[in-house]
């Protein structure tokens, strides 16, 4: 079941908000939207966005989410470039999900238009 109100914190309707990027009707222009989107994939329970979004380089050949997980916020704490113009870019956050806090500095790369997860930072 999708979410009336995007996870991703930014107040919207997950419709219109990461939903677009899910559905891929939209791609997300800057890393902190990536992250975003990504963060929502998790809470959703969509591998196979995750797995779109991650650089070729890095990408696991697959990924299994637990259903039972459950993540109740985000909070970006900061980035570094990754904005329109730029080919990189960083964004630390912290996750909260049932077994805690996930904190991490993601980096992020612009390829032919479209942002990737690359790893932690």
């Amino acid at each position: 079941m999708r979410p009336a109100t995007c996870p991703c914190g930014l107040h919207a309707p997950y419709e219109a908000c990461c939903g677009r990027f899910h559905r891929d009707e939209a791609t997300a222009p800057t890393a902190e939207l990536l992250m975003r989107s990504r963060y929502v994939a998790f809470a959703v329970g969509d591998a196979a966005y995750l797995l779109a979004t991650w650089h070729p380089t890095t990408r696991p050949a697959r990924l299994r989410l637990d259903p039972a997980d459950r993540w109740t916020g985000l909070e970006i704490v900061g980035r570094t470039a990754g904005g329109l113009f730029d080919a990189a870019g960083t964004v630390e956050f912290r996750a909260r999900h049932g077994h805690g806090v996930q904190h991490e500095v993601s980096a992020f790369r612009r390829e032919e238009g479209r942002w990737f997860y690359v790893g932690p930072a």
